[in-house]
């Protein structure tokens, strides 16, 4: 079968690993540390795979820069607090494997930050994996298509070869910006209907049929 696609781009948070929720508790409860309103679920969840200024000046647009710089420090001491016990989805270590023996290339993109990642990166075990990674403090957030525009040139791959695979909107808004092909997975961060807004090729309910798709179809 002729390969549609050479590069696999996966968002992190959400897509990856199970850590949507602990995100999202983490920014209740620096925004209610700091003495600011917290924030609903919904909207703590809706800026998981921004930056976390960007993160933080949404559900804070009247903050100050003083402020905003206080929450994202509290926060990051509440994400570090649990983030040893988050785990990867069921099927992602087997998947990864399988998509490196097809010989598709992989990257990451990503907001967490760059010591974030390479953190999780050698906890997992996963690094090996990825020949690219950006982060949020790297480049522009997302939706901006640099992150993606960057990954294209160190592979030295064009758009219509690369599929960005996110559980976000604005993972997937990143590739329509960037013109790549999409795929979405329902058990993130970001509710169906929004995903499905941004037309991607498919949507998964779990990793091992994200696989499977990818291995019959790209």
């Amino acid at each position: 079968m002729t390969r549609r696609f050479d590069l696999l781009v996966f968002d992190w948070d959400g897509t990856l690993m199970d850590s949507t929720g602990t995100i999202a508790r983490s920014i209740q409860s620096a925004f209610g540390d700091v003495g600011l309103a917290v924030p609903s679920d919904h909207d703590a969840r809706y800026v998981i795979g921004y930056g976390l200024n960007e993160a933080m000046q949404y559900l804070a647009p009247d903050a100050d820069e003083a402020t905003i710089r206080r929450i994202v420090d509290v926060y990051r001491h509440h994400y570090l607090s649990g983030d040893h016990a988050l785990m990867l989805y069921d099927g992602v270590r087997e998947g990864l494997a399988a998509f490196a023996d097809a010989g598709f290339e992989m990257a990451v993109a990503t907001g967490k930050s760059r010591v974030g990642l390479d953190r999780v990166l050698a906890s997992t075990g996963l690094g090996e994996y990825f020949v690219a990674t950006r982060t949020a403090d790297e480049t522009f957030s997302k939706p901006h298509p640099a992150m993606l525009e960057q990954l294209f040139d160190v592979t030295f791959t064009s758009a219509d070869r690369a599929l960005m695979i996110g559980d976000t909107s604005h993972d997937l808004q990143l590739a329509i910006n960037a013109g790549c092909a999409s795929l979405g997975m329902s058990y993130g961060a970001h509710p169906l209907d929004q995903l499905q807004a941004c037309a991607p090729l498919a949507i998964f309910d779990d990793f091992p049929a994200l696989t499977r798709w990818v291995l019959a179809h790209a």
